[in-house]
């Protein structure tokens, strides 16, 4: 949950950090003092966890990408700075949220309620007279248009924004990763290097073990070849 909703908790990495380097200060303690010295046993790699971590870090990474533009306000500030604001086509910087909330909230007419749902705004202690509009947090047309209700033009550009934040953020992230795969390899060069030439050295002698064997049975062979002949009579 650390690293699939980073986004939500940021300070999240860095206490399990913490946490983690705690963890194995303890557990080094319990092992050199605490508990009797386990055998040890020969492992290649960590085995099927590393696809999992693997499948764990993609996973995150269109987890967070999901948050930041479906459940933050980033993307609607951007598309009213840059497109609906007071400083949209312009160079300027200053006072270009000027009427955000305005914008970001609808208008929804009282007596469109339903019978039963139509709250009780006349003569209440709350209101002084009878309340006729609402607002509410949507980007949709006033009731008086000519399709009341239905999504406005700024809705369908947050929406598109949203998904292209989506993916360039995934593109830009997973590009990063790569590259820093890259720059930091797993192994080491020259520790890649040495292993390489272990590899050559065994199937050398392997191959010469190989070779020595073959050759070993051919002479025996022909001795047995020239005894069978001198026997012959």
């Amino acid at each position: 949950f650390t690293t699939i909703f980073v986004a939500a908790f940021p300070l999240a990495p860095l206490l399990a950090l913490i946490n983690n380097i705690i963890e194995i200060r303890l557990d080094a303690y319990k092992f050199v003092t605490q508990w009797r010295r386990p055998l040890p046993s020969q492992a290649k790699d960590i085995g099927i966890w590393y696809g999992i971590l693997e499948g764990i870090g993609i996973l995150s990474v269109i987890t967070n990408a999901f948050v930041i533009a479906v459940t933050s306000d980033f993307i609607p500030r951007l598309v009213y700075a840059y497109k609906y604001g007071p400083c949209a086509g312009q160079s300027q910087s200053e006072g270009c949220m000027m009427g955000y909330v305005n914008a970001s909230l609808s208008i929804f007419r009282v007596s469109d309620f339903e019978g039963r749902s139509q709250p009780r705004t006349n003569g209440s202690e709350m209101f002084e007279e009878a309340v006729r509009f609402c607002r509410y947090r949507d980007y949709r047309e006033p009731p008086d248009s000519a399709e009341p209700y239905s999504y406005t033009l700024q809705f369908w550009h947050v929406l598109a924004a949203r998904l292209a934040f989506i993916i360039v953020f995934e593109h830009m992230v997973f590009a990063i990763k790569t590259l820093i795969a890259y720059l930091i390899p797993d192994l080491p060069k020259d520790l890649r290097d040495r292993m390489r030439r272990e590899k050559y050295l065994i199937q050398e002698m392997m191959y010469e073990a190989e070779l020595e064997r073959l050759q070993k049975e051919k002479r025996e062979k022909k001795k047995k070849d020239r005894v069978h002949h001198k026997e012959w009579p």
